[in-house]
């Protein structure tokens, strides 16, 4: 919205900073920060007092998780208000991008919304089917991976780019669309899964939100672009921005959210979230990269499909508990211990992943 403000500049003065994409992701960057600092405490009251008993508490859970009944949820309500309003207030809103990812958000956002509200009101660990947020994740994910590839340049359009290949592209042709919309559902539902300790989730979104907003920066550059050596998306580097805001939005939850948490993101945030890094990915030309940056995602969601496969077919557990975070529980790991070395593994791959940008 602030973007306006460039029409009053003659190239020379204070409006010109606001053409500047990294001014406005700085701008970004604080006013979801700030939003989430003013606004934290007066909404986690306001959720205490509408949602009583608060989250409720799964009975085959680790003991220790007990002490947290009456904690409120929805939480991610913070979070995607204060990325919302610092997006549209600082991004170039003519941007299709900006809008693909934002309305990703939204609607993965709105799905989660309702489960964490069934759970709440029915004091059950259940909420909505996992059938119909599935498909309603995957309409989302199609009109997103469908404008994506619409909005592709022509040379781009359903290619899949693979890290550390310079020039090498696999044509998908109408297979982009699915692949495209698995990305993004599965990104969704894996930082989901991931959403089970005080912490857990939003630094390791954090951390990948900004590696992609570094990445969607350089792809949408064409001198950096030409200069690494990776596919020139234009428009992308746009998503710097909201990258930004999410970085800001997430520590300003996070100070409401670190152990003990005074509320929980809940489906509400950890679906629009996850939606939002597989939206990203998919239009920058990065799902691939996506798997390593958010590899922390992938294992826990590989280890509840492994668990489930495993004891469907033989009775018998590989993990003491999934999502794999419940497995270290039980193994007699603290909270904070397991915390923050999942916080130093994400940092580590998403090192790995910018490092593809450069070794090709």
């Amino acid at each position: 919205m602030l973007y306006w403000l460039t029409e009053f500049s003659d190239g020379g003065d204070f409006f010109n900073l606001f053409r500047y994409l990294t001014f406005r992701a700085g701008g970004a960057f604080m006013t979801a920060l700030i939003f989430g600092f003013v606004f934290g405490r007066p909404l986690i009251n306001l959720l205490r007092r509408k949602q009583g008993k608060g989250q409720p508490i799964r009975d085959d859970g680790p003991a220790t998780h007990f002490a947290k009944a009456g904690t409120p949820t929805m939480g991610g309500l913070l979070i995607l208000s204060a990325l919302m309003f610092s997006t549209l207030m600082w991004a170039q809103l003519s941007n299709v991008y900006v809008w693909i990812v934002l309305l990703v958000t939204a609607g993965f956002g709105l799905i989660g919304f309702a489960d964490d509200y069934a759970k709440v009101t029915k004091q059950n660990t259940k909420g909505v089917s996992s059938k119909i947020r599935l498909l309603l994740g995957l309409m989302i994910a199609l009109l997103a991976a469908y404008a994506a590839s619409a909005f592709h340049p022509p040379a781009l359009t359903n290619q899949l780019a693979l890290p550390f290949f310079k020039d090498f592209l696999i044509n998908l042709g109408f297979l982009f669309v699915p692949f495209g919309m698995i990305v993004i559902v599965g990104a969704a539902n894996a930082v989901n899964l991931t959403d089970g300790l005080d912490g857990l989730a939003i630094m390791p979104v954090m951390i990948a939100g900004g590696t992609l907003g570094i990445i969607a920066y350089v792809v949408g550059n064409s001198n950096f672009a030409e200069y690494l050596g990776v596919h020139f998306v234009p428009g992308t580097g746009e998503l710097i921005v909201f990258a930004s805001a999410l970085f800001g939005a997430g520590l300003g939850f996070l100070w409401y959210n670190a152990p003990p948490a005074a509320v929980f993101m809940g489906d509400t945030g950890s679906l629009a979230l996850g939606g939002a890094l597989g939206a990203i990915a998919v239009c920058t030309k990065h799902e691939i990269v996506l798997a390593i940056v958010g590899g922390l995602f992938v294992v826990e969601a590989l280890s509840v499909i492994i668990q489930v496969l495993y004891f469907k077919r033989t009775g018998k557990r590989v993990f003491l508990m999934a999502p794999i975070h419940h497995h270290f529980e039980k193994k007699g790991w603290a909270e904070p211990q397991i915390v923050i070395r999942f916080w130093i593994i994400s940092l580590i791959l998403a090192m790995i992943g910018l490092a593809t940008l450069k070794v090709r």
